[in-house]
C-alpha cells in the first residue's frame, strides 16, 4: 500500500520525502533534498513520520541551504546511534509477535485486538517524554502519548495489511485544547473510520475496556475532536460504531 500522505504531495515534495526517508533509512548524518520553503520542508519531514513510525528514531531535524544550490542539506537529530540498531530490531520483532495470533482473522478483529492491546497494556504519559511520542514508547515501555499509540496503531495495522492513516487535528485554545490530537483512520470493506484508542484508554479501571471512539464516522468523532490538520478521506458510515453494531448504545435519557 502507498503511504496516504506521500499520495497528497506534490512531485516536488515527494522528491523530498523519498531523499529523507533513504537519508533516515541509512542513518546518514547528513543528507541533500530538494529545497523547499522552511514550512514545507518541516510538514514533508512530519507526513514521512506519519506515514512511517518505523523511523522512531528520527525526531526532529535541522537544515542549511546555500543561494545557489537547489538542495538543502538535512541534518537529523536521531534517538540513538547507528550501532544501536538492536532497538529497531527489537521493535520489528515485538510487531511481527503481537499481530502472529490474529494474523488469519478478518480486519474487523484484527482492529477490535490492536484497540484491546493498547487499552489493556499502555498507560498515557502525562509527563510526555520524548519517546512517548513515538512507537519505542507504547510498544518498548507501555507508555506513551496521543502521537506515540497513533503511530503504533498504525504500525500494527501495516504488519495485518489494513490500510491505516494516522490522522492530526489542530489545537484550540479557546476551548481549553491546549495541544494538537491524533488518533487513526482505518479502511474496512472500502469506507473509512475513526479509531482513537487515546481517548478509549482505561479512566480508572484498567480491567475494564471501552469502545467509545471505535470505528466512528466524520459526525461522531467531530463531536468533541477539533478541525484536522491535513485532510484524511471521509468517514460516512455510522454502522459499525461498537455499540450501535452490539445493540448496547441508548436513544432515548431514560435508558
Amino acid at each position: 500500500m502507498e503511504p496516504y500522505y506521500y499520495q497528497t504531495l506534490s512531485k516536488a515534495e515527494q522528491s523530498s520525502y523519498q531523499a529523507m526517508q533513504a537519508g533516515l533509512q541509512a542513518f546518514a548524518p547528513s543528507f541533500p533534498v530538494p529545497l523547499l520553503e522552511n514550512r514545507a520542508l518541516t510538514d514533508v519531514f512530519m507526513k514521512l513520520r506519519l506515514d512511517c513510525p518505523q523511523l522512531f528514531y528520527a525526531g526532529t531535524f535541522q537544515y542549511r541551504y546555500y543561494p545557489d544550490s537547489r538542495n538543502a542539506e538535512l541534518i537529523p537529530a536521531y534517538l540513538f546511534e547507528k550501532g544501536k540498531m538492536k532497538h529497531q530490531k527489537a521493535l520489528q520483532a515485538r510487531v511481527e509477535k503481537l499481530v502472529r495470533p490474529v494474523a488469519r482473522c478478518s480486519d474487523e478483529e484484527k482492529l477490535l485486538y490492536i484497540h484491546d492491546f493498547i487499552c489493556k497494556n499502555v498507560r498515557y504519559d502525562k509527563l510526555k517524554k520524548q519517546y512517548s511520542h513515538e512507537i519505542i514508547g507504547v510498544l518498548g515501555h507501555g507508555v506513551g502519548v496521543c502521537e506515540g499509540i497513533a503511530k503504533a496503531v498504525k504500525i500494527l495495522c501495516d504488519a495485518l495489511q489494513i490500510q491505516c492513516i494516522i490522522a492530526l487535528a489542530e489545537n484550540n485554545p479557546e476551548k481549553g485544547v491546549k495541544y494538537r490530537h491524533a488518533w487513526n483512520v482505518v479502511r474496512l470493506d472500502k469506507k473509512y473510520y475513526h479509531l482513537d484508542c487515546t481517548f478509549d484508554l482505561p479512566l480508572g479501571n484498567p480491567e475494564e475496556i471501552r469502545y467509545d471512539y471505535f470505528l466512528l464516522s466524520d459526525k461522531q468523532i467531530f463531536r468533541d475532536h477539533e478541525r484536522l490538520v491535513w485532510r484524511v478521506p471521509a468517514c460516512e458510515d455510522a454502522d459499525r460504531f461498537y455499540y450501535k453494531k452490539k445493540k448496547l448504545s441508548f436513544t432515548k435519557t431514560e435508558e
